[in-house]
C-alpha cells in the first residue's frame, strides 16, 4: 500500500461563500481557514495547496463575544523608536472592517510560503455586494 499524496495540478476548487452577518468572528474565521487549507476534503496533503475558494461578506456585521470590542488590541511595530501603533477593534471595524476577518484567518493558516499561497483564495467584503458572481459560489452555512 502507497501514501496518497496530492498533486497541485489535480486538485478540484470549488468556491464558497460565507455570510459572517451576526456570526462570532473566530467560527467564522475557523470555518474559512479549514475550506482554504483543504481540511475537509479527504484527499488533503499538508505540504501541497488543496484548498477551495472562500468569498466572505457582511464583515462588518461579525460579533465579538465578550468586552473584545473595547479591551482586545491589534499592535503593529514598524521598527523605528515610537513606531508602535495600538488599535481596538471597534477602530479596525470604523476604519477598514474587513481587517478584522482577515487577521483573524491569516492567524489560522501556516506561516510559510504555502499559507500565503491560501490566503491568495480568501475574497473579504464589509457588505453584502461581492464580484465573485461568475464563479457562482455556493454558500457555506456555519
Amino acid at each position: 500500500m502507497k501514501t496518497f499524496s496530492a498533486k497541485a495540478t489535480e486538485v478540484d476548487r470549488k468556491w464558497y461563500v460565507i455570510d459572517a452577518a451576526d456570526q462570532i468572528l473566530g467560527k467564522v474565521a475557523v470555518e474559512a481557514a479549514r475550506l482554504l487549507r483543504g481540511k475537509h476534503k479527504p484527499i488533503f496533503t499538508p505540504h501541497v495547496d488543496t484548498g477551495d475558494h472562500v468569498v466572505i461578506i457582511n464583515a462588518k456585521k461579525v460579533r465579538l463575544t465578550g468586552n473584545k470590542e473595547t479591551e482586545k488590541i491589534y499592535t503593529s511595530y514598524s521598527g523605528y523608536v515610537g513606531g508602535q501603533k495600538v488599535e481596538t477593534p471597534k477602530k479596525v471595524r470604523a476604519r477598514r472592517p474587513e481587517l478584522l476577518v482577515e487577521r483573524a484567518i491569516r492567524g489560522m493558516v501556516p506561516h510559510t510560503r504555502l499559507g500565503r499561497a491560501q490566503l491568495r483564495k480568501l475574497r473579504v467584503y464589509a457588505g453584502a455586494e461581492h464580484e465573485q458572481e461568475a464563479q457562482k459560489p455556493e454558500p457555506y452555512t456555519i
